[in-house]
């Protein structure tokens, strides 16, 4: 009896143990025209291959996580419209460590309201960040 509540115990700190050292994930809720959607984004070497994703067939929205480790180098995130002819960058924002730390994740961006377009069409987006140590 003794044994097994010892490897109770061992495994509950390993868990403990990795969560506590877990990668940090940035996850990002956009809305538009009262569909929402949830982007999760890891961390990366290299933000150039991350791809955008489609928000309503208005918007696209990319989020980049930069760095390795439990402390992101940095966090940039990007919103456009989407023309006839191209995307077009509507707004961009970069945050820099630190990156303070608060149960259930930072809220990185707060509510974000971004408008573009002939009739100022509307995408609102927050990420909170998840797993950053001090």
């Amino acid at each position: 009896m003794l044994c097994l509540t010892f490897r109770l115990l061992a495994c509950a700190a390993l868990v403990c143990a990795t969560t506590l050292h877990a990668s940090p994930l940035l996850r990002c809720e956009l809305t538009y025209a009262g569909s929402t959607q949830t982007l999760e984004a890891t961390p990366v070497d290299d933000p150039y291959p991350v791809a955008s994703v489609d928000v309503g067939g208005r918007f696209y929205f990319k989020a980049v996580v930069v760095g390795r480790g439990a402390q992101p180098e940095y966090i940039k995130t990007y919103a456009y419209l989407d023309t006839r002819t191209q995307p077009v960058l509507v707004q961009q924002a970069t945050y820099l460590p630190p990156f303070a730390t608060a149960p259930g994740g930072q809220r990185l961006t707060g509510k974000q309201f971004v408008y573009a377009g002939p009739v100022e069409r509307e995408l609102q987006y927050e990420c909170v960040l998840h797993g950053v140590q001090p």
